[in-house]
């Protein structure tokens, strides 16, 4: 809809609220100007403004049928001027999914008369004019909706706003500021709701989110062979203990479950009863094969789960045609961003995907991924002798720290170490998370720090971005720079998040060869395939956790690494988009995947061959040709994009998780990366991580929303295999009618709190039998 009216009756007659009326650029320019000067008005930005811009300004709006400006009157004098404006085509079309009846509003008030002039401020005026304005957006504008986006630091409107009934959902980047988006809908103006901390945690909020995982526990635990739904009428039912489950779905390539989730209902004992995904856990334990001893903790991070999946709910996010667009003003750094906060699902196959044991209400908003905040890490001087800084063969350690810190920090950390005595030469400079740096380093290293081989240097200078990656962010005061991964020890998706300083001593070393590989393979070059190198890492060692040779969670608590920025390697016209979108849906069910494919402007048969022959290609061939397997699930690709079409990706997280899997010769030092197998086991990095892990959730979204049918993907899957594994130095066969069927939710159902052991993945892994191939012969 359109916030502008050709005729609009005064408001505020009967109601005793203000009356509402179209400006007048001519006669009102010099009113509203001066109210923009007034200090109180800072936050509209244009205090610089004199009458004649001002008059422009006010034209420009009232000419745009986007838009509208508007004047209150009380008592017949000017008290207020207002905006309104549609937000599909103005200012928020990249960060509000805009619907029919939503108006986008902003709201100057007059300053209050100077001391000794006439009148005085009025108590509960600045109240009355919100309301006078969101009552004429819903009577005269027919707004549904209204949605405001003040400065986040501008604490005072944003109380005014909740005295209306806005609420406030997330913060975004707007028009050059963080923004506090904020909505009102109409029927609701004046209702006072609690917006705190937990506002999430309401019926509204939680019941969608139980559905979602109660149906997603349904397909990845019947995928996974865990429990096996049985046909009821034109539709399924799982009975779990005394309740039975009913709902409709499709069953797709690789046992692969899409319920409706609309269709899901739960009877127990006969009677109708509310959907609860712990409900449903506990009933199947057994099943589940969940040990007594870790019920606890399963259940506790499916409870974080739905918290998490509650306040995405409640925050909204960006319509799949935005994420798929990018920013409209090809920022692609915030673009980029963007996604990287949109994601809901996590991971696509575990159901405890947001365990995030150890954080509270205030940091799961500071520093969860979808959060989309702003934190600075803590600093800490190492002592030398007990810390192992390793870089990359192409970099000094002067040249780290000029790329990564600016020199203004490292002067200021060199005089906190001056002022007690100590020399700067001695140490070296280490991140730690703020949540890490509160609960972990300043309790479990309190002697480390008392004896100076760690020194609080206080906070960095940069201000970063949590990734979906829970440990790692992205600069976002400097892209170009590093993106720092450190050791969070929250417990999160069957692991406690910790660092390995052995592992960090070897990581640039590792990236090297990898990255060295990969650079000079002309097939790889042709695909414009390349890896983020982790360029640089840095464990500590010194405390007493170290000093016995006893595996514990404290030596894994104080390391870090930084790795390259996709930023710098861009071209003209390319924008990043991590590959975990593919698979994500927004608030209104619309995949990301068919607006990518609906921008490209192509055949979706021909968007899916370029997306595979950048993705799918070089996996295979780097398999076959060099026997190194990566970790190519979502949130480790990051996909180039031009025009909405993948044109090459980046790898990353290479050092903790690349393996060679054959008797390759590699560099001294490295040799832990190095685990030959049989051609059966080494397939199965591409079927389990690749075929398993992603292609089936996109394979089975592009025939669900009828963009291409799934019989042509696993066609277009097993043409690029084909290609890609012919003629090259390991022959394996990706043909085979199936392939062991390797499960993650079981990992994680069986040990919650170490779901594999890191030193020996293979051994680890359980599989269920075996598994028909889609592409096999």
């Amino acid at each position: 809809m359109s916030a502008a009216v050709t005729v609009a009756a005064p408001t505020g007659a009967t109601t005793g609220l203000p009356s509402v009326h179209p400006v007048d650029p001519d006669r009102d320019a010099a009113l509203v100007q001066a109210w923009l000067a007034a200090p109180a008005s800072s936050w509209w930005g244009m205090a610089d403004h004199d009458v004649d811009a001002v008059r422009a300004y006010l034209r420009a709006v009232q000419a745009d049928p986007a838009q509208a400006g508007w004047l209150l009157r009380r008592h017949g004098e000017p008290i207020a001027y207002a905006e309104t404006y549609d937000p599909a085509s103005v200012l928020l079309t990249d960060v509000w999914d805009a619907e029919p009846g939503d108006v986008g509003m902003h709201l100057l008030i007059a300053p209050p008369p100077s001391a000794g002039s006439a009148g005085g401020r009025v108590h509960g005026l600045t109240t009355a004019v919100m309301r006078a304005v969101v009552e004429h957006c819903r009577d005269v504008l027919g707004a549904r909706r209204v949605v405001v986006e003040p400065d986040e630091r501008n604490t005072a409107v944003q109380r005014k706003n909740a005295e209306v009934g806005f609420r406030a959902l997330r913060v975004v980047d707007v028009d050059g500021k963080r923004a506090l988006l904020s909505v009102l809908d109409t029927e609701r103006i004046g209702r006072l709701d609690d917006d705190g901390p937990a506002a999430h945690l309401r019926p509204e909020h939680l019941e969608p989110a139980q559905r979602h995982l109660v149906a997603k526990a349904i397909a990845e635990f019947t995928h996974e062979r865990l429990v096996a739904p049985r046909p009821d009428g034109d539709g399924w039912a799982l009975d779990a203990g005394d309740s039975t489950y009913r709902f409709r779905g499709r069953v797709h390539a690789l046992e692969h479950w899409v319920l409706d989730e609309a269709s899901l209902t739960r009877t127990r004992r006969g009677s109708s009863a509310p959907l609860d995904a712990q409900d449903l856990v506990l009933a199947l334990q057994e099943a589940l094969g969940i040990p007594d001893e870790l019920l606890g903790t399963y259940l506790e991070e499916i409870a974080s789960t739905l918290a998490s999946a509650a306040a995405k709910h409640r925050r909204g996010g960006p319509s799949a045609v935005q994420l798929a667009r990018g920013r409209a003003d090809g920022d692609v750094v915030a673009g980029f961003q963007d996604a990287e906060a949109a994601m809901t699902e996590g991971h696509p196959a575990f159901v405890a995907a947001n365990g995030r044991i150890g954080f509270g209400l205030d940091e799961y908003r500071a520093y969860a991924p979808e959060s989309g905040g702003r934190f600075r890490y803590r600093w800490l001087a190492a002592r030398r002798e007990h810390t192992h800084l390793a870089l990359a063969a192409d970099r000094t350690e002067r040249q780290h720290w000029d790329a990564e810190l600016d020199a203004s920090t490292v002067d200021r950390f060199r005089d906190t170490l001056g002022r007690r005595g100590l020399d700067p030469a001695e140490y070296a400079w280490f991140p730690v998370h703020p949540w890490q740096w509160q609960h972990r380093i300043a309790v479990t290293f309190a002697p480390d720090l008392g004896r100076q081989d760690l020194v609080d240097l206080g906070e960095g200078a940069d201000d970063h971005q949590p990734q979906q990656s829970i440990r790692t962010a992205f600069n976002r005061s400097r892209p170009e720079r590093s993106y720092v991964k450190t050791a969070l020890a929250v417990q999160n998706m069957g692991f406690l998040r910790g660092i390995s300083p052995a592992y960090m001593r070897t990581a640039p070393a590792v990236n090297d060869w990898v990255a060295g590989l990969v650079d000079a393979d002309p097939v790889l070059a042709d695909a414009g395939f390349g890896v983020l190198r982790e360029h640089a890492a840095i464990g500590y060692t010194g405390d007493a956790y170290h000093r016995v040779d006893v595996p514990s969670p404290q030596r894994k608590m104080l390391a870090a690494l930084w790795r390259e920025s996709p930023v710098p390697r861009l071209r003209a016209g390319e924008r990043p988009i991590t590959m975990a979108a593919l698979l994500h849906r927004d608030a209104r069910g619309r995949s990301v995947a068919a607006a990518l494919v609906a921008r490209s402007g192509l055949d979706a048969a021909e968007w899916v061959r370029r997306y595979l022959d950048a993705y799918l290609r070089p996996v295979v061939h780097c398999l076959t040709e060099h026997q190194l397997l990566f970790m190519p699930h979502g949130e480790n690709l990051v996909l180039v994009l031009r025009d909405g079409v993948v044109s090459r990706v980046f790898m990353k997280d290479i050092g903790e998780e690349v393996v060679v899997v054959g008797d390759v010769a590699v560099p001294a030092g490295i040799e832990r990366i190095v685990h030959p197998v049989d051609d059966d086991e080494a397939a199965l990095g591409v079927f389990t991580d690749v075929f398993d892990g992603v292609l089936r959730y996109l394979a089975a979204i592009l025939d669900e929303d009828g963009v291409l049918p799934a019989t042509v993907f696993w066609r277009l899957v097993g043409s690029c295999v084909d290609g890609a594994a012919a003629g090259r130095a390991r022959r394996i066969d990706f043909r085979v009618p199936d392939f062991e069927h390797s499960c993650l939710n079981r990992l994680q159902l069986r040990n919650t709190l170490q779901m594999v052991d890191l030193s020996a993945q293979t051994d680890s892994l359980i599989r269920a039998g075996r598994m028909a191939n889609p592409i096999g012969r």
